[in-house]
């Protein structure tokens, strides 16, 4: 399986978790907890995409790990930017796990799928 492909799917996985910890961080969307995965997974499959594209053309697990980091902040930033009913952000509650979600895809996709990447250590 391809670094994109991989990604991907990690991403997609992912996401449904970050967009499931909103039921826990903020007890109040939980109505809406189901549009919040489905979007969190949306946002999981692009960074996951884009995240799988630089494992294969830059090898480099600390440079992953970085853009990976980069990316999911980014994407849960332009999530975070959107005010809620009462005018408020919840910029701590989805940039965090959105931005641990980019570090694990990016550090993922730079040990496992095809397309050589980091050679795994003592090997």
């Amino acid at each position: 399986m391809g670094k994109p492909i991989f990604g991907l799917f990690l991403g997609a996985v992912l996401g449904v978790l970050d967009g499931s910890t909103a039921w826990f961080s903020a007890p109040e969307v939980r109505p809406q907890i189901l549009s919040i995965v489905f979007f969190s997974m949306i946002k999981g499959l692009v960074a996951g995409v884009l995240i799988g594209v630089f494992a294969k053309k830059v090898r480099s697990l600390p440079l992953g790990i970085l853009f990976g980091l980069a990316v999911g902040a980014f994407f849960a930033y332009l999530i975070a930017m959107q005010p809620n009913e009462q005018g408020g952000h919840y910029y701590w509650e989805i940039m965090l796990p959105g931005s641990i979600l980019g570090m694990i895809v990016g550090y993922a996709t730079q040990k496992h799928g095809a397309g050589g990447g980091a050679p795994a250590m003592g090997s």
